[in-house]
């Protein structure tokens, strides 16, 4: 699960976006506009390669609360689809 405390500072998305990965499921939060993009998609590919209709997207305000919303999401969707990203997972 990821950590709020010592998951990515705001400043970052002012540059780039950021990815990750967590047990089958990968994720990319990047800043668009005036706000945090976050989207999760299955393993094994990178965001470019996944389908769109596998991927998953929410918007949070640009914001320190707006990157806590976006950890509790991650970690709320990883909870809450925990078989597909298993099945998705590579051994």
């Amino acid at each position: 699960m990821l950590n709020k405390d010592t998951f990515v500072p705001i400043q970052f998305f002012k540059k780039e976006a950021y990815t990750g990965s967590m047990k089958g499921m990968r994720y990319r939060v990047k800043k668009e506009e005036e706000e945090l993009s976050a989207v999760v998609y299955p393993e094994p590919y990178c965001y470019e390669a996944t389908p769109e209709e596998q991927k998953i997207r929410a918007a949070f305000p640009f914001t320190e609360e707006g990157r806590g919303e976006v950890v509790d999401w991650i970690n709320g969707q990883y909870e809450e689809k925990r078989p597909v990203w298993e099945k998705a997972e590579r051994k």
